[in-house]
């Protein structure tokens, strides 16, 4: 099966993988503060919406292409994000690591964050492919 696109954007796009299943979001290059947290939200509202129907359901984020993330949107990820992503039921993420220096540094501070965090929980996971993060997300999921 394909992945179905459901919503595209210049800096990024949100897909949904039915045979995992969840949704990816995959960026495409850099994203403002304004472009990033609305697409991170535009995945959540899709993600809640999806989830109602489809149980387990996963998150799985293609950062590839993505550059650096800002200082202060990592904190919103932290602080606010994660927060009702793990409401939503996201309780793993999956991670196709950056090609770019300063990408591998943003993923590597999320992922410390999420450790550090004692008011949610979410396992994280990075991998080399898109094909080794689903197969990692939906056995996390299963």
């Amino acid at each position: 099966m394909s992945d179905t696109v459901v919503h595209a954007e210049p800096y990024g796009s949100l897909l949904f993988a039915p045979e995992v299943p969840c949704f990816i979001i995959s960026w495409s290059g850099f994203a403002n503060s304004e472009q990033f947290r609305f697409l991170m939200n535009r995945g959540l509202e899709l993600y809640e919406t999806e989830a109602a129907r489809t149980k387990p359901l996963g998150w799985l984020a293609d950062t590839r292409q993505v550059q650096a993330v800002k200082p202060t949107d990592q904190e919103w990820m932290r602080t606010d994000w994660n927060i009702r992503a793990q409401r939503a039921g996201i309780h793993h993420v999956s991670f196709v690591v950056p090609e770019t220096v300063f990408g591998q540094i943003s993923v590597q501070n999320y992922t410390h964050n999420v450790a550090e965090a004692n008011n949610y929980e979410i396992a994280t996971s990075q991998h080399r492919t898109l094909k080794e993060a689903k197969k990692w997300l939906k056995a996390a999921i299963g």
